[in-house]
């Protein structure tokens, strides 16, 4: 298979050649800003070599240009690749993310896939959100370790981390809840899509708002693309949410029984026991769940595990998890030890020894 360098490196001498002339320099000019000869720079633009690729930051900088820039990509082609970014790196340098903010804010300007390239902003900023509430934890923790009454830090760690808090009138959902039941009367689709439902019911069970919920989950039900797992597993929610714990053990055990093969019901099983903190049934079924998964399997059963094992204080079997998901990180998805799924795996294992 041929690589994106083999394949754009006969147009980049070419490409060079005319940032060159643009930028008013001779090729011998060229050549000493990026310490090398000049007869190199002449055959690249000859095509009788091509640069090598570690000077290609060199050469985008001579010419005040991202390395992107260097290359005829389409549009689909640079937004393929902030998106890969995005889920690789787990950090931006300040340069790379302005690239990518004005890249992609020029695309919003001139009415470029809009949905899409919507969603690459609000991800870009959400990934500087990840980066800086990393630093805010860190610092803020160790403030709070120092001085237990330091309440700003208190605020910002449970801003940046998702801590519960305890006024209700900061706590409740209701944002949530009125923007999400907007997107469903405003979705003029024939069927209406069901990926909305999920979150106004998520965020109206965690309200305490059951009556809505059950009411919301009649017209979820009734979608094409409803998943029929989640229809089981919020009707016991809601009776959860009522008080109703043996209707909701009921429908559980019911769902389980019927799908004993079934990944997605044994997983939601798992969630189930492990909000009612039964924590060996909730382990039980994230196992079975995993087990009968298909390669490359997602992680969130065996991150469930390990943050049972941390409640227990069982740190050897946390640790055993951890492990557990770095090999499946490495070796089903062929993620590398630098790359950002790796590296926060890495980074909650390394927090049972602090």
């Amino acid at each position: 298979m041929t690589c994106f360098w083999e394949e754009k490196n006969m147009k980049i001498g070419n490409k060079i050649r005319q940032m060159r002339i643009k930028s008013g320099l001779t090729q011998e000019q060229l050549a000493l800003k990026l310490g090398i000869s000049g007869q190199s720079v002449s055959k690249w633009e000859n095509e009788i070599t091509m640069p090598d690729i570690t000077l290609l930051p060199d050469i985008a900088e001579a010419f005040g240009i991202s390395i992107d820039e260097l290359f005829d990509l389409t549009v689909e082609q640079k937004l393929n690749r902030i998106d890969n970014k995005l889920e690789i790196e787990e950090e931006l340098s300040t340069d790379l993310f302005s690239e990518y903010e004005n890249y992609l804010l020029d695309c919003l300007e001139n009415g470029i896939d809009r949905v899409r390239v919507l969603s690459l902003l609000a991800n870009l900023y959400h990934h500087r959100i990840e980066s800086d509430s990393r630093r805010v934890s860190k610092y803020g923790r160790e403030a709070i370790m120092l001085d237990p009454s330091k309440k700003d830090c208190q605020w910002l760690l449970s801003k940046a981390e998702g801590h519960t808090v305890w006024d209700w009138n900061i706590a409740n959902h209701s944002e949530a809840i009125d923007f999400y039941k907007k997107v469903i009367a405003n979705d003029a689709g024939s069927p209406k899509s069901s990926m909305p439902y999920y979150y106004l019911i998520d965020n109206l069970l965690a309200d305490g708002r059951a009556s809505e919920a059950e009411q919301y989950l009649a017209e979820f039900a009734v979608l094409p693309s409803a998943n029929p797992v989640m229809v089981d597993v919020y009707a016991a929610y809601i009776a959860l949410n009522r008080h109703d714990v043996e209707k909701a053990d009921r429908i559980i055990e019911e769902c389980v029984s019927e799908h004993r093969d079934d990944t997605g019901y044994l997983f939601e099983a798992a969630q189930y026991y492990a909000r009612k903190c039964e924590y060996e049934k909730a382990i039980s079924f994230y196992e079975r769940s995993w087990s009968i998964d298909k390669a490359p399997r997602f992680t969130d059963a065996l991150y469930g595990i390990a943050t049972i094992y941390k409640i227990l204080g069982d740190r050897d079997n946390a640790v055993k998890t951890y492990d557990r998901i770095l090999e499946c990180l490495n070796k089903e998805w062929g993620y590398s030890v630098d790359d950002k799924p790796y590296l926060e795996a890495e980074r909650e294992k390394s927090y049972l020894f602090n």
